[in-house]
């Protein structure tokens, strides 16, 4: 039963305003300063009004670079950061659910350790592993590439999990009736649990778009070719210049450029992605 009182409605607007003020005001902030030149930013009081340098700011980062670090453009940035986060995302995705579906589906010796296996990575972040996964992928020539970048972050326990869950909820009737229709094991996963996984699906890209898109730690242990830098290794190293000022009017533009995808990934899935953690909870 919910509560219609005044002061009550009156609370919750209140809060719900100053929450978003205090989520908003940072990207408007990002948003100001992109819109200055460098001098502007380097003096007080900080701008809270755009500028007029916009468009030049987002022309000389997208198409010449722009720093005492990089000079490569960044659109490569973004491409490298995209590929990575698709990647990994996808990649996830495909292992996690033929995983889930093995163990569910088949019976076979062990079935139940290799699960739990796999669920105790959850307790091995990809920090804790760094120092032999770059070993491993040192020795199998794949730093300063694309597939460097990607396959030691591809496996999930927690989507492993969490598809394993959603099957077990599925009705054993359901698997019958396959079976009697003559639907084999790859297309009782084809044509049936995988529709049925859908919203799942969607919730996970999300999820893991998000993560591969953020990620920091891996890209600047195994990349030292600049054409192979993602957008937050950017940010970073623009921010972090020893034998000059830093140009936060670009660094900034860089900022409001690496929102833009993950920010249009939510937008456009946000209806799948709610659906899909909510199936997954039932």
């Amino acid at each position: 039963m919910i509560e219609n009182r005044p002061w009550l409605t009156f609370f919750a607007h209140v809060v719900l305003i100053l929450g978003v003020i205090v989520i908003a005001f940072p990207v408007w902030m990002t948003f100001v300063a992109s819109t200055h030149d460098a001098d502007t930013m380097l003096r007080s009081p900080v701008p809270l009004l755009p500028g007029g340098q916009i468009i030049d700011n987002y022309r000389v980062v997208l198409t010449e670079g722009f720093a005492q670090a990089s000079r490569t453009p960044l659109w490569k940035v973004l491409f490298n950061s995209l590929v990575m986060a698709l990647g990994i995302c996808i990649g996830k995705i495909a292992i996690s659910i033929i995983a889930a579906y093995a163990i569910v589906y088949f019976r076979f010796p062990f079935r139940m350790t290799a699960f739990w296996l796999i669920f105790m990575t959850l307790m091995l972040p990809v920090e804790v592993r760094v120092v032999p996964t770059y070993k491993v992928v040192a020795d199998f020539n794949m730093l300063n590439s694309y597939s460097g970048l990607i396959v030691p972050l591809i496996a999930s326990a927690t989507a492993t999990f969490l598809f394993r869950q959603f099957f077990l909820s599925v009705p054993e009737e359901l698997t019958e009736a396959a079976r009697v229709d003559g639907a084999g094991p790859v297309r009782f996963f084809r044509d049936i649990l995988l529709p049925m996984s859908r919203t799942s699906i969607a919730a996970l890209f999300v999820i893991q778009f998000i993560y591969g898109w953020n990620q920091y730690l891996w890209p600047l242990l195994i990349t030292t070719k600049e054409e192979f830098y993602t957008v937050v290794m950017t940010v970073s190293r623009q921010a972090n210049v020893s034998d000059g000022v830093p140009q936060w009017n670009l660094i900034m533009t860089v900022g409001m450029l690496a929102m833009l995808p993950p920010v249009l990934v939510v937008i456009f899935m946000q209806r799948q992605f709610v659906r899909g953690l909510v199936d997954t909870e039932k």
